[in-house]
């Protein structure tokens, strides 16, 4: 058998075998990485797990399409990658901070929620330090059993294939864009707001229309109708208004690393109960003082008798017809079948995401069998069940919110998680007994 790498072609060696190969390099398997690297700087000789990532990107970044001035992260800084697995991680938010000389300003702002640009700085700033090699502009395209291992073949940059007993999907969530609507230059998901809003064509109507009822969708319409100070910005969506974002301190324990063990032991029903009532904690719900802000600042206009703001709620778009000069927009008014008509210069889509694509990745190793209606089957440490035997461990970090709950692709849990699925590698039977130990706060102290 045969290494291919990069098109040349030798023996295959007990080196060739990687112990993980992580397929996406965001946040959470930054996080992988570091607890890769801190698990290895404290076990035993011959116990150290190779790891490699691939990422599609030319260089690290997290929707850096979405980081508006101003808005401000949803979790703690706390929950950052490291610190609920191991407080004395130098990979913390309080150790990037320190090492920026901002400590001490920090803690005079008193927040717990740092802006997203401050944050994705300390993502560039652990991407940059964690030891790991990472592709680059590279994709993998198939993950296939080979006999005695897996392989993910790739392309770009780095184009062949690795190998490796284990393999950590972690590509992300796809941008949704409603039925029947294609991306264009003026017709977008807000994923990449910033940079497409550079790009357009023109700016002719002076006139922006925002689809969604969630963050994103209330983040975008402020920073539309405050970047574009001449410009009316109408904001579409099914219910009457924004529905305020449940943070309390309560709610916010189903989050906890905790609450995984629960959920993942709960029957259907229970979890399904679950997911609604704490639906508000993540989705389709915005943070009560931006929604204050916006309707403060739409009864100013109504009082100043200039309106530029606009909310049509109860509402949907039937349809988006583009021409050179922009989008013909028609507006249904849902409960009088009210039709408006508006020619603005771009429709936004704040439409959510969808997770990746199993089957495109795993092809026949993802077999339907053990699919439930919600999901893949999965286990506790996030290992991909499969209907037959194959030579490794397949993880998911994303896509398993009906098997783990609403923090399965949160940051919010990514130390824990990550920690979770280190420690299964490690004690993996293939490894040997040797290595089984746990992967947490006192493996680094």
């Amino acid at each position: 058998m045969t290494l291919t790498m990069n098109g040349n072609h030798r023996a295959r060696t007990d080196d060739d075998v990687l112990g993980l190969v992580g397929v996406g390099f965001g946040p959470s398997n930054l996080g992988l990485a570091i607890a890769v690297e801190e698990y290895n700087e404290t076990c035993g000789d011959g116990q150290a797990i190779t790891a490699e990532f691939v990422e599609s990107k030319d260089e690290f970044g997290w929707h850096t399409g979405m980081l508006i001035p101003g808005t401000t992260m949803q979790i703690s800084f706390l929950k950052d990658l490291a610190s609920q697995r191991n407080v004395r991680s130098r990979y913390t938010f309080l150790s990037y901070l320190t090492e920026r000389g901002r400590l001490n300003e920090f803690i005079n702002h008193q927040t717990f929620f740092p802006t997203r640009l401050e944050f994705h700085d300390y993502l560039e700033w652990a991407a940059t330090r964690v030891a790991a090699k990472v592709h680059y502009g590279t994709r993998a395209v198939a993950v296939r059993d080979e006999g005695d291992c897996l392989a993910v073949d790739l392309e770009g940059a780095a184009g062949g294939t690795l190998r490796a007993r284990a393999v950590v999907l972690a590509g992300g969530l796809r941008p949704q864009l409603p039925g029947g609507v294609t991306e264009t230059p003026r017709q977008f998901h807000n994923h990449e707001v910033l940079d497409k809003l550079k790009k357009l064509p023109s700016v002719t109507h002076r006139r922006f229309v925002v689809v969604g009822a969630g963050q994103s969708a209330a983040e975008v319409t402020d920073y539309l109708h405050t970047t574009y100070p001449d410009a009316e910005v109408h904001g579409v969506f099914a219910k009457y208004g924004y529905s305020p974002a449940d943070d309390s301190p309560y709610a916010n324990r189903v989050f906890d690393p905790a609450a995984v063990d629960d959920f993942y032991t709960a029957e259907p029903t229970v979890r399904q109960r679950l997911l609604d009532y704490h639906r508000a904690t993540n989705y389709s719900c915005v943070d009560l003082p931006l929604i204050e802000a916006l309707y403060a600042r739409e009864y100013a206009e109504r009082v100043a008798g200039n309106r530029r703001l606009f909310f049509h709620g109860a509402s949907g778009i039937t349809s988006a017809t583009e021409d050179e000069r922009g989008v013909r927009v028609v507006v249904e008014h849902h409960p009088t079948k009210t039709l408006e008509t508006l020619d603005c210069d771009a429709v936004v889509y704040a439409t959510g995401f969808a997770p990746m694509s199993l089957p495109d990745i795993l092809g026949d190793l993802c077999d339907p069998k053990v699919f439930a209606a919600d999901g893949p089957g999965v286990e506790r440490d996030y290992r991909l069940r499969t209907a037959r035997d194959v030579p490794g461990a397949i993880y998911l970090q994303g896509g398993t919110e009906h098997t783990h709950g609403l923090s399965s692709s949160l940051i919010s849990n990514i130390a824990v998680r990550c920690g979770e699925i280190v420690e299964s590698i490690a004690n993996d039977p293939v490894f040997g007994p040797s290595r089984r130990r746990t992967v947490g706060s006192s493996s680094t102290g």
